[in-house]
């Protein structure tokens, strides 16, 4: 019930900001039409919360003061927020040029979530960078 809650949230989220960027009426429901023919469908795996759970959980893993780990949760969810929303552009782009649908392998899953998977390593990376470890953080964790 919460995942579902959550997951839903976060696809309206996506496609609020997709409508912004895409053509009018390109954007039905969760459908992004690319021609009469084609479409790409904004599904549960598509809004972006994936790569934003595993960042989550491997900011809530190392230990670090709640205030560190909450502030760079949320720049984490924004961030990816964003870049899952630019993705998306991304490959509507690319499928809509030349070479078409034959162009959604490499713009989706090479492109877009290597996009996806450097935001999150550099995104831990940074917290650790910033984080303070410190004894007492180490025992009340």
């Amino acid at each position: 019930m919460v995942s579902t809650f959550i997951n839903e949230g976060q696809t309206k989220l996506t496609l609020f900001f997709l409508d912004m960027f895409l053509e009018p009426n390109q954007l039905k429901g969760i459908d992004i039409w690319i021609n009469p023919h084609y479409k790409i469908i904004i599904n549960q795996a598509c809004n972006g919360i994936i790569p934003i759970l595993f960042l989550f959980a491997a900011i809530l893993a190392y230990p670090s003061g709640f205030l560190h780990r909450f502030l760079w949760m949320f720049i984490g969810y924004i961030l990816f927020s964003l870049l899952n929303v630019i993705r998306i552009l991304l490959v509507v782009y690319f499928v809509e040029g030349e070479g078409g649908s034959g162009n959604f392998y490499w713009s989706h899953d090479l492109l877009g979530n290597s996009l996806l998977m450097l935001l999150g390593l550099g995104l831990f990376i940074a917290f650790i960078k910033t984080s303070k470890r410190t004894e007492s953080s180490v025992k009340n964790y």
